[in-house]
């Protein structure tokens, strides 16, 4: 027992003593500018493909074919586009087959998702992004292509939260600004954009990068690999078909993971299709977002025309961004 208390006495010496004791020096994660991928030209080839959810509207396929032909620009459909296995478009082997071969293809410029619903989370950990890492190239698309966008982010490379062909409408007035937003996107001209004021906007400044996408998919990587931070960065949220309360759940839950410790700035899309619950929540999902926020004082902007609506606007996600709330409306403009 003497013998053990004079190790005890002598070990706590040693790694006390200040002779002896190398302190590390953790460094702050330096500033990252991200990758950007190549933009299109005319004659390159943009391969559609279905990562999620079934694609039984065909002929949304070919309006956006159509598009991309219209714009000089060359198609390629992934083998499995149409197969249907219930819920998904496709068997996760299917459709991870798909993914992989549009990211392996130096041929293919850019992936244009046909549309979202569910099911790429189901297969991102198994997509090999080797390829990808040595050649970038643009993916494009929004909701579930959420997981695909988080994931690419924190590999240190931009993609397009944008319109998908499933949301596309050639005859739609309201959705000419966004299609005109795509387009300026992928041949690489500067985005700018100019909204209404909300009244429940807060007023401020910021620049930094924006990143995000569709709430309950941002929500859903929480703790994983995908989990993106917004750590001196602008926080894109959208929603569509959820109840208040989810809304309020979501929103907490980045609040306790730390998503608004250090973030810039936060911009909400489309926040649309709220379900009814049986009992009333209260109070207006803005108001929900603000309560989240309200002990942070960085700008929010309300009503950004992006995400499960008609004029979805294209965002370059990993794009530094300078934002404006004003009183009178609200300006976002992306770094050339």
């Amino acid at each position: 027992m003497k013998n053990l208390l004079s190790i005890v006495v002598f070990l706590f010496f040693s790694l006390h003593s200040t002779s002896q004791v190398t302190v590390p020096v953790i460094d702050a994660a330096p500033y990252r500018e991200l990758i950007r991928p190549p933009k299109l030209e005319k004659g390159d080839t943009v391969m559609i493909i279905a990562p999620a959810g079934i694609m039984k509207d065909t002929a949304s396929v070919m309006r956006g074919i159509a598009l991309l032909e219209d714009w000089g620009l060359n198609y390629k459909l992934g083998k499995n586009i149409f197969k249907q296995n219930y819920h998904f478009a496709g068997t996760d082997e299917e459709r991870l087959a798909d993914i992989q071969e549009a990211l392996d293809d130096d041929n293919v410029k850019a992936i244009w998702c046909a549309r979202g619903g569910y099911g790429t989370i189901r297969i991102i950990d198994d997509i090999d992004f080797t390829r990808f890492k040595q050649h970038p190239k643009w993916i494009i698309g929004f909701s579930d292509i959420t997981v695909l966008h988080n994931e690419v982010h924190n590999m240190g490379i931009e993609t397009m939260h944008a319109l998908m062909p499933i949301t596309y409408k050639p005859d739609s007035k309201e959705q000419k600004k966004a299609v005109k937003s795509l387009k300026r996107a992928v041949f690489d001209k500067r985005l700018k954009y100019k909204i209404s004021d909300s009244e429940y906007n807060r007023e401020g400044e910021a620049t930094g990068e924006v990143v995000g996408g569709n709430l309950s998919l941002v929500y859903s990587m929480l703790g994983s690999r995908s989990q993106i931070s917004a750590d001196g960065k602008i926080l894109f949220l959208e929603e569509v078909g959820e109840a208040l309360y989810h809304i309020d759940r979501m929103m907490i839950s980045l609040k306790r993971a730390g998503y608004f410790e250090n973030c810039k700035g936060l911009i909400i899309g489309g926040i649309s299709d709220i379900k009814e619950n049986s009992t009333p929540f209260g109070i207006t999902y803005q108001e929900i977002i603000l309560d989240a926020v309200k002990d942070y004082d960085f700008p929010v902007c309300f009503d950004f025309p992006a995400g499960h609506i008609t004029d979805n606007r294209t965002l370059l996600l990993g794009r530094e961004i300078e934002l404006d709330v004003r009183d009178n409306k609200a300006v976002i403009k992306f770094e050339k």
